[in-house]
């Protein structure tokens, strides 16, 4: 009898992940696509490409809405001087990348995506000037994932709590991440939103929350993350996933 406990619990020991194989689980997000790659720049589809073929869990990039609701991909609010939620798109649809590429619209930058269902779309919806352009911004998007058909490969992020609130009233099955660094997982979880997206200096500051997030059943990013000792420190801590510029290096590293 007592061989059989010993048995049973030397097979269960074995069945657990070592510590090892769970810190090398870590997702790798490309941050603005893989946008270090030949012929690419940030928030292009030649970097979602790039992204794609590299192999990584997701790929990030920022949606704005025009002020006529059409739904762009860049990172700041202005594109070469130009607001990009206070102007119809026929002003800023000829106005090109550092890559010579035309600012994408969030729906040829999704079908994009939707030829390599692999690779998981890290939509960020960017804070806007008010809560209706915010609301705007939330349904365009959502009706785009939807008409090209990639709502389960894609997930939502946004520094918004407005925007992160109506995502997940809208669509309650979605991955919606927060990214402020303001809430603690409990409140995260509460809100009913799927994980914590915060920046390094968040998660440094608060490394317990990447346990407490994790047993709420809550998923955890770090951003951005582009040494190879951070990348390091994230993994040893049992950080999900690590959003980085680097991600050739972070590939290599896990």
């Amino acid at each position: 009898m007592k061989n059989r406990i010993l048995l049973s619990l030397l097979c269960f020991l074995l069945w657990l992940p070592s510590p090892a194989q769970e810190q090398a689980a870590v997702g790798v997000i490309a941050h603005r696509g893989y946008w270090k790659a030949d012929g690419a720049a940030e928030n292009s589809i030649a970097a979602l490409i790039a992204a794609q073929q590299l192999g990584v869990y997701g790929s990030e990039f920022d949606v704005w809405i025009t002020a006529d609701g059409v739904a762009v991909i860049h990172h700041n609010a202005t594109i070469q001087g130009v607001r990009i939620e206070n102007v119809p798109y026929r002003e800023i649809e000829a106005l090109t990348l550092s890559n010579g590429e035309r600012l994408p619209t969030l729906e040829a930058y999704l079908k994009a995506g939707a030829r390599h269902k692999q690779t998981r779309l890290i939509l960020e919806i960017k804070p806007h000037s008010t809560p209706s352009r915010e609301e705007a911004a939330v349904q365009e998007a959502l009706r785009l994932v939807r008409a090209t058909g990639v709502a389960d490969q894609t997930e939502y992020i946004s520094f918004s709590a407005y925007i992160c609130r109506r995502l997940h009233e809208l669509s309650p099955r979605a991955s919606v991440a927060y990214l402020n660094g303001d809430m603690t997982p409990a409140e995260v979880a509460s809100a009913g939103w799927t994980g914590l997206d915060y920046n390094a200096s968040v998660f440094r500051k608060h490394p317990e929350w990447i346990g407490q997030a994790h047993r709420l059943g809550l998923t955890t990013n770090v951003w951005t993350v582009n040494k190879p000792a951070d990348m390091e420190y994230f993994r040893r801590a049992g950080i999900g996933f690590i959003t980085t510029n680097e991600p050739v290096v972070l590939k290599e590293l896990r």
